[in-house]
């Protein structure tokens, strides 16, 4: 038993290690450069849900096979306010994590649980450059005027001749037939070597925890997804990705209203200040042409 929970400890501690290295979200990509791949090797983020309203928190680590601009896609399932975020907050989290189940091997006390006029085709509902991105969310009405704000908007940035991925409009029409109307765009500039940009933290209005995984079909390669998931309580039902997708890498640790705070005011806010909030680390691998269903839990 002993040695179970040292093994434990040591998986948070080595996820420490990464998450103090990077963090990558996970989001659909068109390259300026039409031919240039975009991979993600690893996603990371941490998701606050209270049963009405998220915080998504995180940051991108992409490379490209050529140097380019990337517009960066990410849908929802509500209109965000965007800000910036901490990247501090990733590591103060795993800091948490390992604090906790230290304690719980050293005393045996702590508890975790085991959820004529055209019609316009959109409205950009925000637009505000966030240290290097350029972040614009954007109300879509149809895929047909989402491709066509998408060219023009490659236009306006400098492409000569924009071309939209066919995987790209292909899951487009996926999120829009599931009623998602809400994207946000990022423009990033990369390289062959992976690039981290500042944190940017989302808030918007769901009645379920929500991850977007189909929008990644875009890009290439193996990935692995480190999430750090706070909620008031344990979560049951995954109507979307399989819970057998999902592993638990610790077993969860409560945390206090002032512990939160200390990691980010705005999710101890959506919270309401409650008391024994229950923090973990979920770990979603595989190819990301794989991922045909969106993360979301209750």
């Amino acid at each position: 038993m002993a040695l179970m929970k040292h093994r434990s400890i040591s998986a948070a501690l080595l996820t420490l290690t990464i998450l103090a290295a990077s963090a990558l979200a996970d989001r659909g990509s068109i390259p300026f450069n039409p031919g240039v791949k975009v991979f993600e090797p690893t996603q990371r983020a941490m998701i606050c849900w209270n049963g009405d309203e998220e915080i998504l928190l995180l940051t991108t680590d992409l490379h490209a096979s050529a140097e380019t601009k990337v517009l960066e896609v990410m849908p929802l399932p509500a209109e965000p306010m965007a800000k910036k975020g901490d990247v501090e907050v990733f590591r103060k989290a795993t800091d948490l994590i390992n604090h906790k189940l230290r304690q719980h091997m050293v005393s045996k006390s702590a508890k975790s649980r085991d959820g004529g006029w055209e019609q316009p085709a959109g409205e950009i509902t925000f637009h505000e450059k966030i240290g290097a991105h350029d972040i614009s969310v954007a109300h879509v009405l149809d895929a047909a005027g989402f491709i066509k704000w998408v060219n023009d908007y490659l236009k306006k940035s400098g492409v000569d001749n924009p071309q939209l991925p066919p995987a790209m409009k292909g899951l487009v029409d996926e999120y829009l037939g599931d009623q998602f109307a809400w994207f946000v765009f990022d423009v990033v500039e990369l390289t062959d070597k992976p690039k981290t940009n500042e944190a940017i933290q989302y808030r918007f209005k769901t009645d379920h925890l929500f991850y977007p995984m189909r929008i990644s079909r875009t890009d290439w390669g193996e990935t692995s997804v480190d999430l750090l998931v706070l909620t008031p309580r344990l979560l049951q039902h995954f109507p979307g990705l399989p819970f057998s997708h999902i592993e638990l890498r610790h077993q969860p640790v409560s945390i206090t209203a002032d512990e939160l705070a200390s990691l980010n005011e705005d999710m101890d806010t959506l919270l309401g200040h409650r008391e024994d909030m229950k923090l973990r680390i979920w770990r979603i691998r595989g190819d990301l042409q794989s991922f045909t269903a969106d993360l979301v839990a209750r």
